[in-house]
């Protein structure tokens, strides 16, 4: 079912002043571009100098922002700071803040740059103003436990609503949010929703509530949210977990948050949707590929095809060691790479470790093929909320065609688990990777598949540790032998949602001894484990990938707090044999069905609808009636629905409140970055 051919999109963005061997060609020609159904013109990433957009959502004084990438906006000047190296990451250089226009300052480059003894590293500390990074060191106290690190963290992690500065990258968010930790310093889109859970945990609504409202803000002014919240990160988004963010603040607010949030997840739809209604057989689009018999797969995209901002004397330097394959490719690839969340893994390398072969276009990957059936069954409920029930089948019916395609599509009948899709071969890869329980989370498999899935799972996946991103190991941090919190997390849920429990308790008894174990040797929680080794590293393990271990952590933090709570008897075991860890018994937090929770305030009654919910609810595989009702009915997993929604409304139970932050023996610096 391979395609026949391949319509790239028109990007329309001009190219940076990069080495000779970047040049940036269209993927093929536009022209041959289908028309986008629903297009909202140009990527954002493409926009000229402006007054702030966000100073218009957020009713502050507008400042002239400048939504281009700042590559694109500056240029040969922004490559020759590439080229000269001085920073050891160059996401600092990308998030540095230049004191006048880009194009004013391109001109005093070129004027100043004619001259003997011109120097880029003066030039760079005249004009731009790097960016102040948050350097959190730690001492542990004697009676400091991991739950009090965990809640600590909140208010380390949290950053207030931004002020809109002048030709910043960074897109000013109007209420709180949480960051990750480490480099990433501001909002991040999949991340987002693993961080939500532990405020979900420790009822921390207000805060939750806002990041919601910060990413509707965010599809409200640019049409998708990006990657982060940085102009460079605007032509692509990430996988699209907007849905599963409203699904968790409705189990708290109940109904009224679909109703309320309906425009934006709409638009979020159309986003990654954009040019489905004119796309033929064998065409691909953006994010969208066709096959030749009518089959339609979601792969990942970026609007650019330079090399990353954040990354760039890094992809120059990939491209290079690429051979006769076009830069312009690479990059393209690299980017796509970056929208998938796993920058970078085997699954997206056509060797299966040189970053050089990457060719993310060409798959379509699990994970955002399944996000978008929850959207479409999302959109569903929204609209029969609301009482548009012509619109509220059209999506039921997408989502049941949607996931009768990840059942086909993706399953390897003989390896017995989910694979990514190699459109232009028309078959699965062969790389296993954790993603294989994505259907599972989202309740999308069958019954014999889920049951397929947790058998390979524990042969190939697991680990002392938790499970492995991927059966490969290849360098990359997405891969053997590291594991990562948000793939814990949905393998659980998912095992969990198919009767494989002790499966599901195995991955998050292992995982938490990994994690706690490591913060009684470090004082820290990371983004990553290597959950091969036998034994706990203070570090982590090996790492690897673009950058150092990054501590925080956000998703981390969240879902391994989601897990103590549910899993209360292995939680006590495992605090026993680390005491620097250890803590008083915490209560469970019981779940409940967001598509049936009631708010604080009374609402209508809603229809009860299989929302794939990633928390409670009847057995998979039931299909729903034919007027859309569901025959299954949620409950809290520990009673009937209407004491599950009884416990929704009141908050669920109380959760400890997080100890002041001066009682912490923990220090925050701010740095200013020195050019080297």
């Amino acid at each position: 079912m391979a395609l026949a051919s391949e319509q790239g999109a028109e990007s329309g963005q001009s190219t940076p002043a990069a080495p000779p061997a970047a040049s940036t060609p269209p993927e093929t020609s536009p022209a041959a571009a289908p028309s986008p159904t629903g297009s909202t013109g140009a990527p954002s990433a493409s926009r000229e100098t402006v007054a702030s957009e966000a100073a218009q959502s957020l009713h502050v004084p507008s400042v002239p922002q400048d939504l281009r990438s700042p590559s694109i906006a500056m240029g040969g000047l922004f490559a020759a700071i590439g080229g000269a190296h001085l920073a050891p990451d160059f996401k600092t250089i990308a998030d540095s803040r230049p004191d006048e226009a880009p194009s004013k300052l391109l001109q005093d480059w070129e004027a100043q740059r004619q001259h003997p003894g011109f120097s880029i590293k003066a030039f760079y500390a005249q004009h731009f103003s790097p960016p102040l990074r948050r350097d959190v060191s730690y001492r542990r106290k004697a009676d400091e436990n991991i739950y009090d690190y965990i809640q600590g963290m909140w208010g380390v992690l949290t950053r207030q609503p931004d002020k809109p500065m002048s030709y910043s990258s960074l897109l000013p968010l109007p209420y709180a949010y949480v960051v990750p930790g480490g480099r990433f310093s501001e909002l991040y889109y999949w991340d987002t929703y693993f961080t939500m859970i532990g405020l979900y945990e420790t009822g921390q609504w207000d805060l939750l509530r806002g990041m919601v409202k910060d990413m509707a803000s965010l599809i409200d002014r640019y049409g998708h949210i990006p990657n982060g919240t940085r102009t460079y990160y605007l032509s692509r988004s990430e996988p699209p977990f907007f849905s599963l963010m409203v699904d968790l603040l409705a189990q708290h607010d109940g109904q009224g948050a679909y109703r309320t949030l309906l425009p934006e997840l709409q638009k979020e739809y159309d986003y990654w949707m954009d040019g489905a209604d004119a796309l033929k057989p064998g065409q691909a689009y953006r994010h969208l590929v066709r096959l030749s018999d009518g089959t339609l797969l979601l792969r990942h995209w970026d609007d650019l095809d330079t090399p990353r901002d954040e990354s760039y004397p890094e992809d120059v330097a990939t491209a290079a060691r690429a051979g006769t394959r076009a830069p312009s490719d690479v990059y393209r690839d690299l980017r796509a790479g970056s929208e998938t969340g796993w920058d970078f893994s085997s699954r997206w390398l056509a060797d299966g470790h040189t970053l050089a072969t990457i060719h993310t276009t060409d798959l379509a990957p699990i994970e955002v093929n399944c996000l978008i059936a929850h959207l479409e069954q999302t959109l569903e409920h929204g609209y029969a909320l609301t009482g548009q029930r012509k619109l509220a089948r059209l999506y039921g019916q997408r989502a049941d065609e949607r996931t009768a395609v990840v059942r086909r599509i993706f399953w390897n009948d003989e390896k017995n688990a989910f694979y990514d899709y190699d459109w232009r071969k028309g078959q699965t890869t062969d790389v296993l990777s954790a993603a294989t329980a994505m259907p599972l989370f989202l309740r999308l498999a069958t019954q014999a598949q889920a049951m397929a899935v947790a058998d390979t799972i524990q042969a190939k996946l697991l680990k002392p540790g938790g499970i492995m991103a991927t059966d490969h190991e290849s360098g990359q941090q997405w891969d053997a032998p590291n594991g990562w919190a948000p793939e814990q997390w949905m393998a659980i849920k998912g095992l969990n949602n198919y009767g494989a429990s002790d499966l599901g308790e195995t991955i998050a008894r292992r995982w938490m001894a990994r994690v706690i174990g490591t913060y009684e040797k470090s004082g820290v929680l990371l983004e990553k484990y290597d959950v091969e080794s036998p034994g706990v590293s203070a570090t982590g393990g090996k790492g690897g990938g673009e950058y150092p271990m990054q501590i925080g952590f956000g998703w981390t933090n969240g879902t391994l707090l989601g897990l103590m709570r549910r899993y209360p008897a292995d939680t006590a075991q495992i605090l026993r044999h680390n005491p620097l860890a250890n803590q008083t018994p915490i209560d469970v937090l019981p779940p409940s069905d967001p598509y049936s929770a009631v708010g604080p305030q009374i609402s209508p009654d809603a229809p009860a609808k299989p929302a794939g919910d990633v928390e409670t609810g009847g057995e998979p595989g039931k299909s729903a009636s034919a007027d859309g009702a569901s025959d299954r009915t949620p409950t809290d997993g520990n009673g009937s629905a209407k004491q599950a929604a009884e416990k929704t409304a009141s908050g669920g139970l109380q959760s400890p409140q997080a100890a002041p932050l001066d009682q912490r023996v923990s220090t925050e610096k701010m740095t200013a970055f020195q050019p080297s």
